[in-house]
C-alpha cells in the first residue's frame, strides 16, 4: 500500500511517514526543499521504509499542478492521501501583507484542494481510500496576532468537513486530525503521538468513522 504525505517535514510529517511505514506502506513525501528529503529518505532507509521525495514549491500551483499530475498517473492504486502543508507567518489582520496572506492561503487551503481534487475521483471510482488532513486550533480559537494562520486552518478544516460528506456513500474515508497546541516531542503533542492517532483513526471502520479528531 501507499502513502502520499503532502508537506513533509521533522515534526508531524516524517512522524506519520515513519508510523506508516512501519505498517508496511511505501511512502511518497512532498516538501520543498530537496537536501531535505534526500536526509529523510536516507533516514528512513535505513529503518527499512521504502521512500520517494519529490521537491515543489506547493504555492506555486503551476509546478504543484504538473507535480500533483505526475503523480496520479504513478500512483493510480494510493491508499492514503495525507495533506500536512501549512505556512506560519504571524500578524494581525490589519498588518499582513496581502502577498504574504495570499501566498499563505495557497499553502494552507489552495494546495490541499489541488491535493484531494487530484487523487480523490479515482478513489470514488474505484471505492476505496482515506484522505487526512492535519489541523490546527486556531480553526477553533483564531489568536488576533496568528490571522493568516486561523483563516488557512478554518478554511482547510471546512474543506475535510465538504469533502467527508462528498465522499462518503462512495467508501472513501476523510478525517483531520485538530492539534491545539505547540508540536513538541515528550507532550501531548508530541509528533509521534500525533501519528499514532492518525494510524488508530485509518484503523476505524467506516461505520465507525468520525471526521474530525481534536486534541
Amino acid at each position: 500500500m501507499k502513502l502520499l504525505l503532502v508537506g513533509v517535514g521533522p515534526g508531524i510529517g516524517l512522524s506519520v511517514v515513519r508510523r506508516f511505514g512501519r505498517e508496511g506502506f511505501e511512502v511518497h513525501m512532498i516538501a520543498r526543499s530537496a537536501e531535505k528529503l534526500t536526509r529523510f529518505e536516507r533516514e528512513l532507509a535505513q529503518e527499512g521504509i521504502r521512500s520517494f521525495g519529490y521537491s515543489c514549491d506547493i504555492a506555486d500551483e503551476s509546478a504543484f499542478g504538473s507535480l500533483l499530475h505526475r503523480l496520479v498517473v504513478e500512483l493510480p492504486d494510493l491508499e492514503v492521501l495525507h495533506y500536512n502543508a501549512s505556512a506560519f507567518n504571524p500578524a494581525l489582520p490589519t498588518a499582513i501583507s496581502l502577498p504574504v496572506f495570499h501566498n499563505d492561503f495557497r499553502i494552507n487551503v489552495v494546495g490541499a484542494l489541488m491535493a484531494v481534487q487530484a487523487f480523490v475521483p479515482t478513489m470514488k471510482q474505484r471505492r476505496g481510500g482515506t484522505v487526512f488532513i492535519t489541523g490546527g486550533g486556531s480553526a477553533l480559537r483564531a489568536p488576533a496576532e496568528l490571522a493568516s494562520l486561523s483563516i488557512g486552518k478554518a478554511g482547510v478544516r471546512n474543506l475535510a468537513f465538504c469533502l467527508a460528506e462528498e465522499c462518503g456513500p462512495h467508501q472513501v474515508r476523510v478525517g483531520t486530525i485538530t492539534v491545539c497546541g505547540a508540536v513538541q516531542a515528550g507532550t501531548k503533542y508530541d509528533p509521534d503521538r500525533i501519528a499514532d492517532l492518525f494510524w488508530q483513526m485509518y484503523q476505524t471502520p467506516l461505520s465507525e468513522w468520525r471526521w474530525e479528531m481534536v486534541i
